[in-house]
């Protein structure tokens, strides 16, 4: 029997090669699905997904059929192709995998693992006639598959900033002109509140595309994620935990009233109920309360910045027992420095994932950040035994938070929901 997530998955297409031909080819040989369809394109460095999932959750509110394409998987490989919230069937995806992959083998270069995601989505979302597309930026923008689309809506830009620099740039500026290579001519933008060299640079290419973009003010959000005003609603509640949810909700409600420009049906009622009901795994999501267990994505310099931020707003210094594991080409050593002075102790250990640091590597590195800190430090050889280590140095009172990477979120919650389930 076919296994489409094996075929997709097998290491010889795992290559990181940017660029359009390939793409663009194997959609022709499919008869360009994507061009069908009608988008709405994020990019981004941090909280892509999570604005997907608020745009998409307004959109089905108002009562479209609504695709959404995101990376990378957290629990299962389906979860990244949906339609109103609900996964790809392993029966459409073997089907869909299978056409893909008869295009894919009649070509002189073979697609990554990537392109055939990207073209597996767009074709399903074809096939089952979905009246609008949120469609997440894999890696950059200017060369990333998902940017062979051309009847995009609105350009969606959450917070930019250093990740994928061997491959984007080194700079602000560099990386921002990469992202903002998803602009099209003549098509409205939005954006997160983003710093001054990523913005001259967004603004630059906009001007380019004749366009414009409209940015999220950070200082007109008053309130909690229980209760937020912004842009003329007030009493707006998101359910994702994290202060900084709430920019990422005011980029989806900018969104949506460029949709409303474009003559999309959307009202205020249903921005509100979207808002509310959308869901994101693995950003600053609780598994328990009292005493607090968390886990939360946060994978570079950005991120775990806010992730220290929203610990530091809840906790005590000294008092959080982190469990954390990174990809090897992460700036990991800048990411520990910002956990440190809330560390009660590190727990590390090796995500499933080829890129992945060992536990061993980042034990070492944990210690040299450390200092002369009193925290403990410890490699746990699999993430049951990470758990566990973890729950020791709680000793029922303290708060685990579980950060570093996306690729061990589901490894971490398998492993949790043992320890969990044999109390």
């Amino acid at each position: 029997m076919f296994d489409p997530v094996a075929y997709i998955n097998e290491p010889r297409w795992r290559s990181m090669s940017l660029g359009l031909e390939r793409i663009e080819e194997l959609l022709a040989k499919l008869g360009n699905p994507q061009d069908t369809l009608r988008f709405v394109h994020v990019a981004g460095t941090n909280g892509k997904g999570s604005t997907c999932s608020f745009v998409s959750s307004i959109l089905e509110e108002s009562g479209y059929k609504v695709g959404l394409f995101t990376s990378p998987y957290i629990e299962r490989f389906e979860e990244r192709i949906r339609i109103n919230g609900e996964n790809i069937s392993l029966q459409r995806l073997s089907e869909v995998t299978l056409k893909v992959k008869d295009a894919a083998e009649a070509m002189a270069s073979h697609p990554t693992e990537f392109e055939l995601m990207t073209a597996v989505a767009f074709t399903y979302f074809a096939e089952e006639k979905c009246d609008i597309v949120v469609a997440e930026v894999g890696l950059g923008g200017r060369l990333d598959s998902t940017n062979v689309i051309r009847t995009v809506e609105v350009c969606v830009f959450a917070p930019i900033s250093y990740d994928h620099c061997a491959l984007l740039g080194s700079t602000l500026y560099q990386i921002a002109g990469e992202k903002a290579g998803i602009l099209k001519t003549g098509i409205p933008a939005v954006s997160a509140p983003q710093e001054h060299e990523a913005q001259r640079r967004l603004n630059e290419e906009a001007d380019r595309c004749a366009t414009s973009i409209r940015y999220v003010d950070a200082a007109s959000i008053v309130g909690d994620t229980s209760d937020f005003s912004y842009g003329g609603f007030s009493h707006l509640s998101v359910q994702l935990q994290g202060s900084f949810q709430r920019a990422n909700a005011a980029v989806a409600l900018e969104a949506c009233r460029v949709l409303v420009q474009r003559g999309w049906s959307i009202d205020e009622q249903a921005m509100r109920s979207g808002l509310s009901r959308a869901s994101w795994a693995g950003r600053f999501e609780f598994l328990r309360r009292s005493p607090d267990v968390l886990i939360d994505g946060a994978h570079n310099i950005h991120a775990v910045r806010a992730l220290s931020s929203e610990l530091t707003s809840r906790y005590d210094r000294g008092s959080v027992v982190f469990c954390i594991g990174v990809m090897a080409d992460k700036d990991y050593a800048e990411m520990l420095k910002l956990l440190v002075p809330l560390a009660k102790a590190f727990v590390c250990y090796r995500p499933d994932n080829p890129r992945a640091l060992s536990e061993s590597d980042l034990a070492d590195a944990v210690q040299i950040a450390v200092g002369i800190h009193p925290v403990e430090v410890v490699a746990a050889s699999t993430p049951r035994s990470a758990v566990e280590h973890a729950l020791e140095f709680s000793e029922g009172s303290l708060p685990i938070c579980f950060c570093g990477s996306l690729y061990g979120i589901a490894s971490i919650k398998k492993a949790w929901h043992h320890f969990e389930n044999a109390r």
